[in-house]
């Protein structure tokens, strides 16, 4: 079983976004960054002069994961990890009840990110929330490394 650093892949979950994807070597224990446009330049065979340097150094590691995808674990994406619903369970966990109606009410419709930002900031519970929120990541991490048969330390 490979032994990875909790901190790391914590720090892969945060890190998800949708502009590219971060794989785990199972061999190594290395993780990689892949920027969608380095993968958009495997699949279309573009001209490496279309990327920038740092890019085409990821060139070869991307092409491994394509070509030995059974040696790689894809870290979650943030659909995956879906802050929304951490957001909701946070604003329920208020024990005051003005509060929990104000964040959990925020939550609703368009411009949802934004309105909570501005009622944690509001309130001053900005340090709750990133306790909160980075528990949850934490949690979701451990269940992670639990599927994937990845001891962590």
């Amino acid at each position: 079983m490979m032994r990875v650093k909790l901190e790391d892949i914590i720090e892969q979950i945060e890190l998800a976004n949708e502009e590219s994807k971060s794989y785990l070597n199972k061999s190594t224990g290395e993780i990689h960054l892949i920027p969608d446009e380095v993968e958009s330049y495997l699949e279309e065979d573009s001209d490496e002069d279309d990327l920038p340097e740092w890019e085409i150094e990821i060139i070869p590691i991307a092409k491994d994961i394509l070509a030995n995808s059974n040696n790689y674990i894809q870290f979650p994406n943030k659909f995956d990890i879906n802050e929304y619903s951490i957001m909701e369970k946070f604003s329920l966990s208020i024990t005051e009840e003005k509060l929990r109606d104000a964040i959990y009410s925020s939550l609703k419709g368009s411009g949802a990110f934004r309105r909570f930002k501005n009622i944690i900031n509001e309130y001053g519970i900005e340090d709750k929330w990133y306790k909160y929120k980075n528990g949850e990541l934490k949690e979701f991490a451990i269940e992670w490394c639990k599927e994937n048969n990845l001891e962590f330390y």
